[in-house]
């Protein structure tokens, strides 16, 4: 385990969060009344059976989609309720979420790719291009600012949505299997860049990995079993339980 950098008092709280999908006639239960408290500063691997819920509940944590019952709260502010354009703006102002698969956009540049979330932000021009610039070269692409994704390996892929999801400075990090589509080599070397990132920058990070050595190098693993948080409440600093309720 790492060593802790959170501080007392939640970033994140989830309570009672369900939520199902319709597939034809079935109804699939996902996640059946999900609690999880998150310090802030602190990084929790999210572990579970595919299927198990880490990818959905992920997504309602970062408000790419809304639980059918249930709240979320993000820094003392309720989140559930609010309006899609609502969630979309606080996800681009306050969370950076990094998909196994990438998700760059083919038609952009590295550097366009990056600079497009501070744009969306209302950053200036020069603001959005300086920092997009000045990310890559931080994990190691100053090379490869003007490829295109499909001019770039996987790693180099990843490495180029890491800086994306930091453009805004997020208080809060959401990777999904962040290292699933690499191989071991280049995800220990992706591993090793984000958490470095994440120490520099104090952000909260939460993976979604079946990768025991990826969990491993969280300070709390969090287990979902048939649509339930096995374990919701973490250890501060401090030796108190971080409260489901701020």
């Amino acid at each position: 385990m790492t060593e802790s950098t959170a501080t007392p008092g939640p970033l994140v709280v989830a309570s009672g969060l369900t939520k199902a999908y319709q597939i034809g006639d079935r109804r699939l239960e996902v996640l059946r009344g999900v609690d999880l408290s998150v310090a802030r500063g602190e990084f929790v691997a999210l572990r579970g059976a595919s299927g198990a819920g880490k990818s959905t509940l992920l997504h309602l944590l970062g408000g790419l989609d809304v639980p059918d019952a249930g709240r979320i709260e993000f820094d003392g502010t309720l989140l559930t309720g609010r309006s899609l354009s609502s969630l979309a703006q606080f996800r681009n102002r306050h969370v950076g979420i990094i998909f196994q698969a990438y998700h760059l956009l083919s038609d952009l540049s590295a550097l366009e790719n990056v600079y497009l979330p501070a744009r969306m932000a209302r950053r200036s021009a020069v603001e959005s291009v300086d920092r997009a610039r000045a990310l890559l070269c931080r994990v190691g692409l100053e090379g490869r600012l003007s490829h295109r994704p499909s001019q770039l390996s996987g790693g180099e892929q990843q490495r180029v949505a890491i800086a994306r999801c930091l453009v805004n400075d997020p208080a809060l990090v959401l990777a999904d299997e962040p290292t699933g589509n690499l191989d071991s080599h280049t995800g220990d070397g992706v591993m090793e860049l984000l958490l470095r990132l994440r120490q520099e920058r104090s952000m909260t990070l939460i993976i979604a990995t079946h990768d025991p050595r990826v969990a491993s190098r969280a300070e709390r693993e969090v287990q979902l079993v048939d649509g339930l948080v096995e374990n919701p409440v973490g250890v501060l600093p401090d030796g108190t339980g971080s409260p489901l309720h701020p």
